[in-house]
């Protein structure tokens, strides 16, 4: 299934997109996709809900993000080898972890604003994860695949002076207002034949500036969740952004980063695209 949020923003309304022009309204079921919703299994009752449902067309409303928003984001640093390359910093031994404000989620198409003093906005294409049940101390990674419902297109949006040159405090170059784009739709496992084996793409301005594949990870979606498990508690609706391939705006020669005016394309096979049309501060 490819659950979706449509409507204006603080009052979306949960569907199940059945095709490109239709989806089937669940509000019936429950009425947004967020920790109650995850956490009571009640996922399990939409497929029946959509197979006689009515199909209704899509009429051009704003798509929101996949989930309500959760109790955290966290996020991984450096998953990918050749990242870390590009910035300059060693392969970690195990995953880094840092956090993320739970108010940068926005929609896949809203604008991603720029914050006052900021001369340093990047870009970053990431496989999300969502978590499907209240989770701790899994006995090991495949067990963690019963604790996903779902992934999802992100766009880990980061200042990185705010990130590097202010005390090294990570969280304060990824927390600004919409930081966090992400869906269009959140995809569940049984759609998805391999996570471990999809594309990952981003342009800026129609010039692509990222290309990878989750093959590439250094630690892949059951590892993280597992891992993290072992610290915390993962909430229902929890998300995870996995970490980004190399090509990032901070491992250019020379560096380049966005500004207003700019349009930021991104996508993962199967999950999705996302367009963002950057806007300066408020």
């Amino acid at each position: 299934m490819q659950l979706m949020r449509i409507g204006a923003p603080g009052a979306e309304k949960p569907v199940v997109r059945v095709d490109d022009a239709h989806y089937v309204d669940v509000s019936d079921v429950t009425p947004d996709f967020d920790e109650r919703f995850f956490g009571s299994g009640r996922i399990a009752l939409l497929p029946e809900r959509v197979a006689t449902g009515e199909r209704r067309p899509f009429a051009g409303e704003r798509i929101g993000a996949p989930i309500a928003r959760p109790h955290q984001i966290l996020c991984i640093g450096l998953n990918y080898a050749d990242h870390a390359a590009e910035a300059g910093l060693p392969v970690p031994d195990e995953p880094i972890l840092f956090t993320k404000s739970p108010n940068t989620l926005v929609g896949p198409h809203d604008d991603v604003r720029i914050p006052r003093g900021s001369a340093k906005t990047d870009w970053e294409v990431e496989l999300g994860v969502v978590i499907g049940r209240r989770t701790s101390y899994l006995d090991s990674p495949d067990e963690a695949r019963d604790a996903i419902a779902g992934y999802c297109v992100v766009n880990d949006v980061s200042e990185r002076a705010f990130q590097m040159e202010r005390g090294g405090q990570w969280s304060k170059g990824k927390s600004a207002e919409t930081f966090n784009p992400a869906g269009p739709w959140l995809v569940t496992p049984d759609e998805i034949p391999d996570v471990r084996d999809l594309g990952l793409w981003l342009d800026v301005n129609g010039v692509r500036r990222q290309t990878g594949s989750t093959k590439t990870m250094i630690f892949d979606p059951y590892v993280i969740v597992h891992h993290l498990s072992q610290f915390m508690v993962l909430e229902p609706g929890d998300l995870i952004n996995t970490g980004t391939p190399p090509g990032v705006g901070m491992g250019r020669d020379p560096q380049v980063w966005l500004r207003p005016g700019d349009v930021v394309e991104l996508g993962i096979d199967r999950l999705g695209r996302q367009r963002q049309r950057v806007v300066g501060p408020r």
